[in-house]
């Protein structure tokens, strides 16, 4: 039988909540895709003081990594080094593809350019690519994030026998 580590799972969404709050605080709404298309006005943006600051740049970059490592883990309940290694070093893959991506914008436009027109949330790919920017400080978060996400994988491993 499949299990999963519910712990993990539940700190990667918490993870992903928390970064979220970075959108909703810090950043204008039409910067932010999900804010953006709300049908209700969630920002917060000009409504209470820019809480993250400087560390609210790369923080979502970092958060993001973390928590999708820890839920990626926690589903497919790897409790085994080794894996917990494989899907931290894919996730970190992943999210660096997409910060070097904005770098190099021409080739992702070149390479998604109208799949994801009309799905929710990918819709926004290209403008990623294109409006983004790349920073070697968000290659920085993503490495800690990765690193973070390992030693609370590690901490809440819950070995079982196989």
């Amino acid at each position: 039988m499949h299990r999963v580590n519910k712990s993990q799972i539940l700190i990667g969404v918490i993870g992903l909540l928390f970064g979220s709050l970075v959108y909703l605080v810090d950043r204008a709404p039409d910067q932010t895709y999900f804010v953006h298309t709300s049908p209700v006005n969630i920002s917060l943006f000009d409504t209470v003081p820019n809480v993250f600051g400087v560390i609210g740049g790369s923080l979502p970059e970092c958060v993001h990594v973390f928590s999708f490592i820890l839920i990626t883990a926690g589903l497919i309940f790897c409790n085994r080094r080794g894996y917990l290694i494989i899907v931290c070093l894919s996730w970190f893959v992943i999210d660096c593809a997409f910060e070097v991506g904005q770098k190099f914008s021409a080739w992702p436009s070149k390479i998604f350019p109208d799949w994801f027109t009309g799905i929710p949330f990918l819709e926004n790919t290209g403008n990623y690519f294109s409006q983004g920017t790349f920073d070697f400080i968000d290659l920085a978060a993503i490495a800690f994030g990765t690193m973070m996400a390992y030693f609370v994988l590690v901490a809440t491993d819950k070995r079982r026998e196989i």
